[in-house]
């Protein structure tokens, strides 16, 4: 992989095996809590502080309408709930619930087992230089696509 088109194109691929990767070992983590790794991330979205639909929505790179869905669904059963958004009079916060506090406290012995697995295998510094690495090619593409009016794929 020498060309920039390339990496690129391996940064892409590695980065799709990844989501099939975590989403794997999402459902695994999260099915003996009752829920599904979509409900997971929506609620791991929310646990420290209540966020708006399109909050969640931005910050899981997803759209909007599927994190409706979810927070309905969540709210439905009991996990989360729907609360006054001061800064917005309709866009109403998603907050968790004790119930779904209790669901994500059931992942956490098995999230500290694959996670210490996972820091075992790469060790310590590797593993945190990976995070870094990721969130920084993250953030970059955020800047990118933020700077465009819309996507071009033309050479400047």
């Amino acid at each position: 992989m020498n060309s920039e088109q390339d990496l690129l194109d391996g940064a892409a691929l590695t980065v799709f095996r990844l989501n099939g990767q975590f989403l794997t070992i999402g459902d695994g983590l999260s099915a003996p809590a009752g829920i599904s790794v979509a409900w997971w991330q929506v609620m791991a979205a929310v646990q420290d502080q209540p966020q708006p639909v399109a909050g969640i929505a931005r910050a899981m790179g997803i759209t909007r309408q599927s994190v409706q869905r979810i927070a309905d669904l969540l709210v439905g059963k009991g996990m989360c709930e729907y609360r006054p958004n001061p800064a917005h009079k309709r866009a109403k916060l998603v907050a968790m619930t004790e119930e779904g506090e209790a669901a994500i406290r059931r992942i956490d012995p098995q999230h500290a087992a694959m996670a210490h697995r996972l820091s075992a295998a790469l060790g310590p510094a590797e593993f945190a230089a990976t995070v870094a690495a990721l969130t920084r090619l993250a953030a970059t593409l955020d800047t990118i696509i933020a700077n465009e009016d819309q996507p071009r794929y033309t050479a400047t």
